[in-house]
């Protein structure tokens, strides 16, 4: 037993010595999107390639393949869920699929993600999808090989969908997503037909940036999300980024003249980094010390920005502030018509500013759309018309652009194919966890109307953040509220809030 408890720290020892190497790319990544000079971008995307390689060779050690070799089926794998036993597991698991993996493609995909999101955020600017066609077709060329190298059961997409969500199925994430669609779809069409709608000019008032800064970092602070370990700042597209067990970024986007854009985006970005900045420290770079999966880190960034943060009780507590730093937007706005205005339910083109009750029939086109990509079936320089085409017959609307069509997203210039549906997933976690919340702790709006959120986030530390991958997301949601995923909380969350203020039945 000895022996296997030293196999286990060298074990540990290795993986948190490349986790380093992780944080520093992370880190690279972070400067990149955020401070790097426009003329630095090929550079960056060499030393970033260049970590790649590195941690692959490292991630492929067959020193470390025979550590794992040596501790599976062990002693130290008895008891199912442990801290040990996750780490052997899920090494184990992300070994073998590593090694499938060549080095070049590795290299070469890591590459192409850096160059890819440098195109981007130039074609989305200048509304130029040609000039982004090349790389992204590049992007979708190196995914299918890297799902092909990987291997799969069952479809293609499986491969990818495993990076961000374990264990899961495109199956099974399909039927979850067609089930959602069945009860949104008539939701949405009561809200429009009950004739109701908010002032949206309330929201496309003159909302000064630096007031802006200021109740974003105020409101991010006060719900939980540690400025000591952590910081805010501006980017393209928002994103929460980790290079240290101190050390998490989080970053917004600013519109003068349109306040949710920001002010939800960073509750997004605090309720990601405040899962980061929950995780088991003494575990960091090591499964128990690690996210369970991105539709569980999903949860928490909608359940802050959108449960929490839309709440009429979260307001009771921020809007006498609000006013105070927009005496000229907010000055003569009751708080109702501020809430129903944040709340409002519109079909919209951009997905970062969708409403609640229509933001997954965005994700569920991305889905469709991806799937198509990567199969083939869909040719990368025929994406815009695919895109519109979907828009219109889902939503209702038809993108006037490409910019604010298929190249809204920064995903997939990133090469983050198999990220999407884990959005939706996230929505339908976050209500679960919030029902179950509510009957663990009582009166959670009361609290929040207080300005009292630590409550819930101890709540959260224990049951959500602490467990990091010592299970599936699944089933961390399954055990932790006694059902299996399931849309019926979402649909019920939103129909108590959206029901009252639309005059519909809840």
């Amino acid at each position: 037993m000895a022996d296997l408890q030293q196999t286990f720290e060298q074990l540990c020892n290795h993986v948190r010595e490349t986790a380093k190497l992780e944080n520093i790319s992370s880190l690279l990544g972070w400067d990149e999107r955020v401070m790097l000079p426009e003329r630095g971008g090929e550079y960056r995307a060499d030393q970033i390639t260049l970590l790649a390689g590195i941690i692959h060779d490292r991630n492929t050690d067959p020193q470390l393949g025979v550590w794992l070799e040596e501790l599976s089926d062990s002693p130290l794998t008895e008891e199912p869920h442990s801290e040990t036993e996750a780490t052997i597991r899920r090494l184990r698991s992300d070994y073998l699929k590593q090694v499938k993996l060549p080095k070049r493609l590795v290299e070469e995909f890591s590459h192409a993600r850096v160059i890819g999101q440098q195109t981007w955020v130039k074609a989305r600017a200048e509304n130029n999808f040609g000039a982004f066609e090349p790389i992204l077709d590049k992007i979708v060329s190196l995914s299918r090989e890297t799902a092909e190298a990987i291997g799969y059961d069952g479809e293609q997409y499986d491969a990818l969908l495993d990076f961000y969500e374990p264990e899961a199925k495109t199956d099974q994430v399909r039927e979850v997503l067609e089930t959602l669609k069945d009860q949104l779809v008539p939701l949405v069409a009561e809200i429009k037909e009950s004739g109701r709608r908010p002032n949206m000019e309330i929201m496309k008032r003159d909302y000064p940036l630096a007031a802006q800064e200021q109740i974003g970092k105020m409101a991010a602070a006060k719900i939980g999300f540690d400025f000591t370990a952590g910081r805010l700042d501006v980017t393209h597209h928002p994103f929460c980024s980790t290079s240290g067990p101190h050390d998490c970024r989080i970053t917004t986007r600013y519109d003068e003249n349109f306040f949710p854009s920001a002010f939800f985006s960073t509750l997004h970005e605090a309720g990601h980094g405040m899962y980061e900045q929950g995780l088991n420290e003494s575990w960091f770079g090591l499964p128990p010390g690690t996210s369970a999966s991105l539709g569980v880190h999903e949860s928490q960034s909608r359940l802050w920005e959108n449960i929490v943060g839309r709440s009429y009780a979260f307001w009771s507590h921020f809007y006498p502030e609000a006013k105070k730093l927009f005496p000229a937007a907010l000055g003569d706005v009751p708080m109702s018509d501020f809430h129903f205005a944040i709340n409002e339910v519109s079909p919209s083109l951009i997905r970062v500013e969708a409403d609640e009750a229509t933001y997954n029939l965005h994700i569920i086109i991305r889905f469709e759309l991806e799937q198509a990509l990567l199969s083939g079936d869909l040719q990368v320089k025929d994406l815009p018309g695919a895109w519109n085409e979907k828009y219109t017959q889902q939503m209702g609307i038809t993108p006037p652009t490409d910019a604010d069509g298929c190249l809204q997203d920064v995903h997939w210039s990133a090469g983050l194919i198999g990220y999407f549906p884990t959005y939706s997933l996230g929505n339908i976690y976050s209500a679960q966890l919030m029902e179950q919340a509510h009957e663990d702790l009582g009166d959670l709006e009361g609290m929040f109307a207080a300005g009292e959120f630590g409550t819930l986030l101890t709540w959260l530390r224990e049951n959500v953040h602490q467990p990091g991958q010592r299970f599936p997301g699944s089933q961390l949601v399954e055990d932790v509220c006694g059902d299996p995923i399931d849309s019926a909380p979402l649909i019920r969350y939103l129909r108590a809030k959206l029901g009252p203020l639309y005059g519909i039945q809840h």
